[in-house]
């Protein structure tokens, strides 16, 4: 790779980058220039090896500027750790995801939801996007407390029959599969498992003599085009239904908090940068494992990248998804009404998650190519945002594929 050191118009770019990956640079560069980007971090491997190191811009609006170790909140990006620890418990035999939940968490089978099978815990399946009743101050960052709650609550649909997005509940859905059965806490094993051998700056629970190299999340401004949304029109059509408890009914919680950060929410707070995300998804592109590091086997990985659930209108969100165990797949929302930043396109073989306000991680196994961007302004919309989409556009172009027109990344 060749170093970089630029200067915009918003502060530096530093890193490295391949000749062949130039329009990566440029659209990096474009995004702090044109599309106002504060602070951000890009990173792509290609067969295991970087080939784009990038950050540049400011930690916060005027401050100091952003650093190769700085990283922030990832927020659903963090949902992709998690669905990785659940597959390597699957891979080992520890997890069935085909069993009724039941068999690992025998409290949870009540309410309707008996007959819940693993599986719908983590494609979004299993009828519990939010909470009735009104939670605690605090409560996200209360592991026990909201396994309680959700053990207690009456799905909002039948478990399986359809999908809306479990936006901040996956934490314990997903997080209670995999303690009850590997025995370990999600953080920790996401510690021990993956990201200390291989060397990742992925943190599920942040120790405090990391939180210097943190840069703080600037949300995306309330504005009109925000709160007449497909989302927020959801909100209000039914302030007791699924969209308005998912976001509304939280605790208090805050991204910026260091409570936040240091809880094990593991749909929500993981802590990376842009390296870190492609170095998590690194081994996934490349059969599972990377330098000796064998996360999970060619089976699990085929399953990984398999639409499980899709819909002409998720729950939650309001608008088509498509989801694999865990991970979301390509999703073309662009010729949609009042849609904008609603989409994520990928490749067919990808798989990866999408973090609120536009950050991404994701494995391309077919292409041997792993991606990661943070970023600490928020965008608008649900998805990716023009920022996030350009770079994966030119990375896919400089792997020389063809279009985006029918929805995905082509050769």
């Amino acid at each position: 790779m060749n170093p970089v050191s630029l200067n915009t118009t918003q502060g530096s770019v530093q890193g490295a980058c391949d000749p062949r990956f130039a329009g990566v640079l440029e659209a990096f560069v474009a995004n702090f220039e044109a599309r106002g980007e504060v602070g951000a971090s890009v990173a792509v491997t290609l067969e295991g090896r970087p080939v784009v190191d990038l950050w540049g811009g400011r930690k916060t609006r005027d401050g100091d500027p952003w650093e190769a170790d700085t990283i922030g909140v990832v927020f659903s990006c963090t949902k992709g750790a998690s669905a990785l620890c659940a597959h390597m418990a699957a891979d080992r035999g520890q997890l069935d995801f085909d069993a009724p939940v039941t068999r690992y968490w025998p409290e949870f089978g009540q309410a309707g939801k008996e007959g819940a099978l693993a599986a719908m815990m983590l494609d979004h399946s299993v009828g519990l996007p939010g909470l009735r009743e009104k939670l605690k101050d605090g409560a996200y960052y209360d592991y026990e407390y909201m396994v309680g709650m959700l053990e207690r609550e009456t799905p909002f649909w039948k478990p399986g029959t359809r999908n809306g997005y479990h936006g901040v509940t996956s934490a314990w859905t997903v997080g209670e599969m995999v303690r009850r059965s590997t025995g370990r806490r999600m953080g920790v094993f996401l510690r021990d498992e993956v990201a200390g051998p291989l060397g990742v700056d992925f943190w599920m629970g942040l120790p405090e003599a990391h939180e210097a190299r943190v840069a703080p999340m600037i949300p995306a401004p309330a504005d009109d085009q925000a709160r007449n949304s497909r989302i927020a029109l959801a909100m209000r059509a039914d302030p007791a239904g699924p969209t308005a408890q998912f976001m509304l009914n939280s605790g208090g919680f805050s991204a910026n908090a260091r409570a936040a950060r240091a809880a094990e929410i593991g749909s929500a707070t993981g802590v990376s940068n842009g390296r870190g995300l492609a170095g998590l998804y690194a081994p996934l592109a490349n059969g599972g494992a990377l330098n000796g590091v064998r996360l999970v086997g060619a089976d699990t990985l085929t399953r990984m990248g398999q639409v499980t659930v899709a819909t002409h209108e998720d729950a939650t969100l309001a608008i088509p998804t498509r989801f694999s165990l865990g991970f979301m797949k390509s999703m073309d929302n662009r010729r949609l009404d009042n849609s904008l930043a609603c989409s994520v396109i990928l490749s067919e073989a990808a798989f990866g998650h999408v973090g609120a306000g536009g950050s991404l991680g994701f494995a391309d196994p077919a292409c041997r190519m792993s991606f990661g961007y943070t970023m600490n302004r928020m965008g608008p919309g649900i998805l990716l945002n023009d920022r996030g989409q350009s770079l994966v556009d030119a990375v896919y172009q400089a792997l020389g594929y063809r279009s985006d027109a029918g929805g995905v990344w082509a050769p």
